[in-house]
């Protein structure tokens, strides 16, 4: 699975925006490196929400998770506040994981 973490460029500001998260759950790109596919479908998404398409970037990353209920599984696109609701609950998992051990 690849999530792409998807920021917008904040020229005032010099700095990234956060946006969103996409995740794609197949493993074929279609001939595009990760980065291009995950640029095509952040700007399809999140387009209407800046100027220019041109200032959407992304950050793919690559996850493995094996239960398929979990919340990054059920939808492709993510919001900001969505996106910051399961990091955190990602960053919980793990910490739970690792007092486990």
């Amino acid at each position: 699975m690849i999530v792409y973490v998807v920021f917008c460029k904040d020229y005032e500001h010099r700095k990234g925006e956060l946006m969103g998260m996409l995740v794609e759950r197949r493993s074929d790109t279609r001939g595009q490196t990760q980065w291009e596919s995950g640029v095509k479908w952040a700007r399809q998404a999140f387009g209407h929400l800046v100027k220019d398409r041109k200032d959407i970037f992304v950050f793919p990353k690559e996850m493995e998770i094996n239960d398929d209920k979990g919340l990054l599984v059920e939808k492709g696109i993510f919001s900001k506040e969505e996106f910051l609701e399961v990091t955190k609950m990602i960053d919980r998992e793990m910490k739970n994981e690792q007092k486990g051990n």
